[in-house]
């Protein structure tokens, strides 16, 4: 599936991803492909997603992600 990571000031990542796993406002939860579409509210913490390199960590102070057609769109407030 494809991510994106956006904030206010930069796009932070974009590419192919195995699994993205959030830290949502009701609990941590994880997306992988093909998942039912979806948006959520996030809240401060770690955000983590794998690739072919192996698995990245992002801390993020909150926003909103949309999935939708295996393409996942994170509008992060901000990062730490």
């Amino acid at each position: 599936m494809f991510l994106e990571i956006v904030t206010p000031a930069k796009k932070v990542f974009e590419g192919e991803v195995s699994a993205v796993t959030f830290p949502g406002v009701d609990g941590q939860f994880q997306v992988l492909n093909d998942h039912a579409p979806l948006v959520s509210t996030l809240k401060a913490g770690q955000m983590k997603y794998k690739n072919g390199k192996g698995e990245s960590t992002i801390e993020i102070t909150g926003g909103v992600v949309e999935v939708l057609h295996n393409k996942v769109i994170v509008l992060a407030d901000g990062l730490t």
